[in-house]
């Protein structure tokens, strides 16, 4: 039985390229998310918070801090200023009376609905520019990308888990 050779690595060029174009699209996404959900009294880490709330429901707020990578003050800290804005709730875990569990409010809903929208037609507006097969590398690239950073940030696969066709 024969092992088949392990792929070429990048050549060092590609993989600095790679490294700055990351850093420079990563800081252009946060400056436009902080002024895009600013506008509306909300923080980066809210409207991430207000996404998950959507696509996961109701959670814990243990295990709404494990989906945004934060500890649970901070999460702590983060609901409280969406429950003060009347985007969310907090109520007893069904399960758990000593535990709560935070849910969007219905105004929240709409919020982050309207927020995603905004959000998908820029992405729609920049796969434009590229062929149909070129749009299935790009995003299978992007892809295997987040499965390799969570893996080597000690995270796990989730963010290269489910595709995102809304």
């Amino acid at each position: 039985m024969t092992e088949t050779p392990p792929p070429p690595s990048a050549a060092p060029s590609q993989a600095a390229g790679l490294r700055r174009v990351l850093r420079e699209l990563t800081r252009l996404h946060a400056l436009r998310d902080r002024v895009r959900v600013g506008a509306w009294g909300l923080t980066p880490s809210g409207a991430h918070a207000m996404e998950v709330l959507a696509e996961r429901g109701a959670l814990s707020l243990n295990a709404l801090a494990g989906e945004l990578f934060v500890d649970k003050s901070t999460a702590c800290r983060i609901v409280g200023l969406l429950e003060d804005r009347g985007h969310v709730a907090r109520r007893a875990d069904p399960r758990d009376g000593r535990a709560i569990q935070v849910e969007l409010t219905p105004g929240g809903r709409a919020l982050e609905a309207r927020l995603r929208l905004e959000a998908v037609g820029e992405a729609e507006a920049a796969l434009a520019g590229l062929a149909p097969g070129e749009r299935d590398g790009a995003l299978a690239f992007l892809r295997h990308l987040a499965r390799v950073s969570a893996g080597e940030g000690g995270g796990t696969d989730r963010p290269g888990d489910q595709e995102e066709d809304e």
